[in-house]
């Protein structure tokens, strides 16, 4: 055995399947004598999981038509670039150190292709930043729910009205908390509830569609994730789970009777 400390770009490089024999070997020791690393690498491995349920569809799409070469190219340059970062190289871990509050700025993220973030949709970014923070084992959230007040100021400070985070407890879901996520032109809050058997589920609040005219409630899939969201005003919400469409209805009607948009 080596006696080499085990490193972070290993265990990424462990979980994308691409170490050597031999250090796969001492890692995996090194994981069996460490279950809180264990459960952080497999919150790698299921946000790599539920990246990929998201984004492979998109390799069997038809070709886009010559009439929107610049647009069609952005969107396949995004949706290359989400893989390449989350997926291939460790990107689990990009994700999850540097995308941590308001780290990630929309300059940074027009960097590495999502500077059109908003032209995949509403549903499409709340899933995404979903199966991106839900997996986390230890930091989900960037303010705890036990910081409640300080993460509705904050929250509101930054997107520029009052915003606060549902009250979910009677249908089961305690809060944990929420975070500053970049979005196309501005910030946008994520608030994550999480219920006994710990199944999580995230509250997305953007303030980037005063040009979306499509104000009902509607349903999405994409991949793994459930997603129920509606337009009120410049104001969108979306809310994202792992669970039966039946359920997640039940919880986003609360949740759309709590939140009448912003005056």
């Amino acid at each position: 055995m080596s006696h080499l400390p085990i490193t972070e770009a290993e265990l990424h490089a462990y979980v994308d399947g691409r170490l050597p024999p031999a250090r796969r070997a001492e890692v995996e020791a090194y994981l069996a004598a460490l279950p809180e690393e264990a459960a952080r690498v497999q919150a790698y491995s299921a946000q790599n999981d539920a990246l990929h349920a998201l984004f492979d569809g998109v390799l069997d799409e038809p070709a886009p038509p010559p009439r929107a070469p610049v647009r069609a190219g952005w969107q396949w340059q995004r949706l290359a670039a989400a893989l390449a970062i989350a997926i291939a190289g460790g990107g689990a871990g990009w994700f999850q150190r540097g995308a941590a509050g308001a780290d990630l700025r929309p300059a940074a993220m027009a960097r590495y292709g999502f500077a059109q973030q908003a032209s995949a949709g509403l549903a499409h970014q709340a899933a995404v930043a979903h199966v991106v923070y839900s997996p986390d084992v230890r930091r989900p959230v960037e303010i705890g729910a036990e910081q409640e007040d300080q993460l509705v100021t904050w929250l509101s400070k930054r997107l520029g009205t009052k915003v606060r985070p549902p009250r979910l407890g009677k249908l089961g879901y305690e809060l944990i908390g929420g975070r500053l996520l970049p979005g196309a032109s501005g910030p946008v809050a994520q608030f994550m509830y999480q219920d006994r058997a710990g199944q999580r589920l995230t509250v997305y609040v953007s303030n980037e569609q005063a040009q979306n005219k499509d104000t009902g409630f509607r349903f999405a899939k994409e991949g793994p994730v459930n997603v129920f969201y509606w337009i009120d005003g410049k104001f969108g919400y979306a809310l994202s789970a792992g669970i039966d469409k039946g359920e997640l209805a039940r919880v986003a009607s609360a949740v759309y009777e709590q939140l009448e948009g912003p005056a």
